[in-house]
């Protein structure tokens, strides 16, 4: 019985055992089965996926490019080919940008990069296009071989034929836009330029004192650079002599003024190049060995700076001594009558006390008085000027038979007036002189000029007070004390009615004008109830009340406007029946006492008459009377030649040496040069 349960018990431990060997490889089968079909899935998945992506990209594309067909269709309809090219680059004209796009430089050219060292300034249109053209190229290189490796690489940029039109249409307006900001207007420049040029070549910049840039000796940097290095070396040997003698250089001080000396004999009075002497150039030669000597030992930054600071202010104020005593001479040479000038009048006056009194008078004077006839007052003490004004107002008149030529000259100078013009009549006009001195009306009882220049007080001030020790003290001071401020030459254009009672108009004339067209029309202008008949000098601030009469006064500053216009006289006409009405001498006469302390304005005829006609004055054309030809040298000269009359206002007298050149023929040509009396007293042209 026992035995039985141990063989039973034996049996079922083997059978246990194979069972599970069994199923541990079904579990083993099944798990490899479960894997391959998991694999095998995925696969087909994956597959059906991309096949799945593909159709649906597919189709989207196609409804895009049928959204994109049927908005062409209308866009079509309305913008040509060109301007859709242009609005979709503009759409992709950024593209798809990242870093790497950055870091290759492939910036468009409207793009400002700090830092870049390429301008746009630099590159031609040329070059922009080959590198674009070259970019492009390489891009669809790239994209191809991206294409056929199947990788897609959004980060490149592709510039389409219309994106590189529109850059490069950006870049040219952006260089005209450039272009039309810094370049100058080379043809008005050149215009002006040799404008400027004709105008200086013309005048005498020695005489004037002035220097301008554009005489075509100025062209050119480099002329005369010889005359300047040798002065240049000259101002540097005198640094190193004067450092030289501070330090104890004995030897090199003696060394250097000898090189100086020779230096400025070099020179001389040589103005170019051409006028040194052959030596120069040996000169320059030592004179350079010795700065370079003086240089090695001497040279000290702050020295050499402190010296030529010094000679600076000391050459500045030289200058300015000079400009005074400049000043001072020209105005002393204005004022002064040339030898010529007062040999004729000697010999005019000699010979025509020799003449008997029935030889001393003119003929015609009937028409002295005759309201009908042109009349012109003439107020000089130059018998060559007033010559010059009778012979040119003749010679232009339509008519002379019909002029009248009123000379009131001082006592010195009425045998020479007379004489001259005994000599030589004008024609059929008619001459009359006069000597002021017997006016006996014109007194200090009636006149407050003479008034005044007979009171100790302007005697004072005219003949004594403030005189000067210097050239250039005196300079300030000669106007004021100008002999024609104290003849009553000048003054006697304030009593025209008292001098020609029955004259009814008269053009008055300065002796320093010249008449170069008939005159006969101003007596036609309509002077609109006005007393005075002139040319207005003012311009945009120039020439107005101001600049003659005290504001700060309130008995001008209560009457009168500052910026009032100015007016000239030199060509006045004067109606003499209203000059009557509205009393202007005795407007003058009132003006003349409250300036007895010269406290309303300083000196002169002028400011008295801005007062005296203040609200009487009918403005002429301009053409009528040019000013300017004493003093401006820029006149136009089509301007001189359109004028009826042409005044010499100014220092600068036609009689005189410092007459400018260019203007001294329109005088010098009414003038009879070879006549004896004016051959015997060198009166030459």
């Amino acid at each position: 019985m026992a035995i039985k349960r141990g063989s039973q018990s034996g049996g079922g431990k083997s059978k246990d055992t194979g069972s599970r060997v069994l199923a541990s490889i079904f579990v083993f089968f099944l798990t490899f089965l479960a894997f391959s079909f998991l694999f095998v899935g995925r696969g087909l998945f994956a597959t059906a996926s991309s096949g799945h992506n593909e159709l649906s990209t597919l189709s989207t594309r196609q409804d895009l490019d049928w959204r994109e067909r049927l908005a062409l269709q209308h866009l079509n309809s309305l913008f040509s080919k060109d301007v859709i090219d242009i609005i979709n680059a503009s759409a992709n004209d950024l593209g798809p940008l990242n870093i790497d796009f950055f870091r290759k430089d492939k910036l468009s050219a409207s793009w400002k990069v700090a830092g870049n060292k390429r301008s746009a300034d630099n590159a031609t249109s040329a070059e922009v296009t080959g590198e674009a053209l070259k970019t492009q190229q390489e891009k669809s290189k790239s994209k191809e071989e991206h294409t056929s490796n199947g990788i897609e690489d959004n980060s490149v940029f592709f510039e389409t034929p219309a994106i590189l039109a529109r850059r490069q249409l950006r870049e040219k307006r952006r260089e005209k836009r450039a272009a039309d900001i810094l370049k100058p207007d080379d043809e008005v420049t050149v215009k002006l330029e040799n404008a400027a040029i004709e105008r200086s070549k013309s005048v005498d910049s020695a005489v004037l004192g002035k220097y301008s840039i554009w005489r075509r000796d100025n062209d050119n940097e480099n002329t005369d650079s010889t005359i300047r290095l040798i002065r240049d070396q000259m101002i540097m040997a005198r640094v190193y002599t004067s450092l030289a003698r501070m330090k104890n250089k004995t030897d090199l001080a003696n060394e250097l003024q000898n090189r100086l000396k020779e230096s400025q004999r070099s020179l001389g009075d040589a103005n170019a190049d051409s006028d040194l002497l052959r030596s120069a150039p040996e000169k320059i030669k030592l004179m350079g060995q010795v700065l370079s000597k003086a240089k090695e030992k001497l040279y000290d930054c702050n020295l050499v700076t402190g010296k030529l600071r010094a000679m600076l202010q000391s050459a500045d104020e030289q200058v300015r001594s000079l400009k005074k005593q400049s000043t001072f001479l020209s105005q002393l040479a204005a004022k002064t009558i040339p030898n010529g000038l007062h040999c004729l009048a000697m010999r005019l006056t000699i010979d025509y006390y020799l003449l008997p009194p029935e030889k001393r008078k003119f003929p015609r004077s009937e028409n002295l008085e005759n309201p009908n006839l042109y009349h012109y007052a003439l107020f000089s003490d130059n018998v060559l000027a007033a010559s010059v004004v009778v012979n040119s107002t003749v010679m232009n008149a339509k008519d002379p038979g019909k002029h009248v030529f009123h000379l009131v000259t001082d006592k010195l100078n009425f045998g020479a007036m007379n004489m001259w013009f005994l000599l030589n009549p004008p024609g059929k006009a008619t001459m009359h002189v006069e000597n002021v001195d017997e006016f006996k009306w014109l007194n200090s009882s009636y006149c407050p000029v003479l008034r005044q220049l007979e009171s100790a007080a302007m005697k004072e001030y005219y003949f004594k007070a403030a005189h000067p020790t210097t050239l250039s003290a005196g300079s300030s001071n000669l106007k004021y004390r100008n002999p024609k401020y104290l003849s009553m030459l000048n003054h006697l254009r304030f009593y025209l009615p008292q001098v020609y009672p029955k004259l009814d108009k008269i053009l008055f004339l300065d002796d320093d004008i010249v008449v170069q067209k008939d005159l006969t029309g101003l007596w036609l202008v309509d002077l609109h109830g006005k007393v005075n008949g002139a040319v207005e000098t003012c311009g945009e601030s120039f020439h107005r009340f101001d600049k003659y009469l005290n504001f700060s006064n309130p008995h001008i500053s209560h009457n009168f406007d500052p910026n009032a216009c100015g007016w000239a006289y030199g060509m006045n006409m004067f109606d003499l029946k209203e000059w009557k009405k509205k009393d202007i001498t005795g407007i003058y006469h009132k003006w003349q006492n409250m300036n007895e302390d010269r406290v309303l304005w300083k000196l002169g005829t002028l400011p008295p008459g801005l007062i005296t006609f203040y609200g009487l004055t009918h403005p002429l054309e301009k053409s009528w009377h040019v000013l300017g030809l004493g003093y401006n040298p820029s006149i136009d000269k089509t301007d001189i030649e359109n004028a009826a009359v042409v005044h010499y206002n100014g220092n600068m007298k036609p009689w005189l040496e410092l007459a400018m050149t260019k203007y001294k023929p329109y005088w010098t040509k009414y003038i009879k040069y070879d006549h004896p009396y004016v051959r015997n007293c060198k009166l030459a042209e």
